[in-house]
Order: C-alpha cells, then structure tokens, then sequence
C-alpha cells in the first residue's frame, strides 16, 4: 500500500537533516540536491519548492546541525558566557568537519546573492543578534561600560575567529579565543 504524501514540515525536517548530515560529512564539493533528496527520500522538485538554492538549503542544513552547541548561554556572568560561547564556537570550527563547511558556505556566498541573503538573514544575522542581546544584557547589569558598542564587541571576538579561519596563518584555538577575551574583557569591564 502507498504511503501517500508526506506532511510539508515533515519533508522539511528529513530534507535538512539529511543535507546537514551531507555537509558535514562530504563539505560543499560533495553536496548536491540529488544527493540531498535520495538521503531524504523527497523529489528534487519538492527541495526546489522548499529552497531556493543550493546554497541556501546547505545554510539551513548546516545551522539545524550546529544550531545546539551554538546556544548561547545567559547565567548572569557576562564573562563566563562569552567565554562559554566563544570557545564551543572555536571548537566547533576545529574540531568538527563544521570549519571547512562554513569556510565553503562563505566562498559560496560570494558567488550566490540568494546564498548571501539567507547566510545574513538565517545564519549571521541571529547569531549576531544572540551575541548583541546578551552583551547588553551585561550592560544593563553593570558588567560593561555605558559607552561600548555591543556590535563591534562582536565584530573583534567572532570576527577575529572567522579571520582565522578564512585566513589560516595564526592558530584558531582555545588559547586564541582566551586571548581575544582577555583583551576584549580588561576594555569593557567597569574598572
């Protein structure tokens, strides 16, 4: 007896477990929606209904997959979170398939605008605005100073680690990603 159609949100959820699987294990140059769609048992027809682009479904795919290690934690310490946050984002980066998928995403951003809109919309811009939010909530605690900018606090912690990912002549590590926080911390606490 037939199945029949499967629920919209249920395709979804295979369709991006399986393209996160698929990322992860082969990167971009292994990732194709062929390969997504026989993963996950839905038509390329349907994945093309759901996603615009390969790129985009391999964005989504990739942050359904990272999405967990990634949380970003608020136990009032503003310190601690950073440091929390910033060295599961390092470790993700190397010590997971995770560092060369992004790098790929990101070169492929530059070639695909639908790419780059998804990647600042669905990936950058909240991860960005999770960072923002939980430095001015130490703000409103009283752990930085009234005149810091909460965006380029995120800029010189994340983007230093993106840095070094993309350009791979210093180590990206924990004792980097202690570094940065020591410097950033000793500017923007209350002395």
């Amino acid at each position: 007896m037939a199945r029949g159609r499967r629920p919209t949100e249920e395709v979804r959820e295979d369709v991006l477990a399986a393209a996160g699987a698929l990322l992860l294990r082969e990167g971009m140059a292994g990732f194709t929606i062929e390969r997504v769609a026989a993963e996950s048992g839905a038509s390329k027809v349907t994945i093309y209904k759901l996603w615009p682009s390969k790129g985009a479904l391999a964005l989504e795919g990739y942050f359904r997959t990272v999405e967990p290690v990634l949380a970003f934690p608020d136990t009032g310490d503003l310190a601690r979170d950073l440091a929390e946050q910033l060295h599961a984002f390092v470790r993700l980066l190397t010590d997971t398939p995770a560092g060369p998928v992004v790098r790929g995403l990101i070169a492929e951003a530059q070639r695909d605008p639908v790419l780059l809109a998804a990647y600042l919309e669905r990936y950058s811009g909240p991860r960005r605005r999770l960072a923002v939010d939980r430095i001015e909530a130490g703000r409103r605690a009283g752990q930085v100073r009234a005149d810091v900018d909460a965006e380029s606090v995120v800029d010189q912690l994340w983007g230093a680690c993106y840095h070094r990912l993309l350009v791979p002549d210093q180590p990206l590590d924990g004792t980097f990603a202690d570094q940065l926080l020591g410097n950033v911390l000793r500017g923007i606490t209350p002395r």
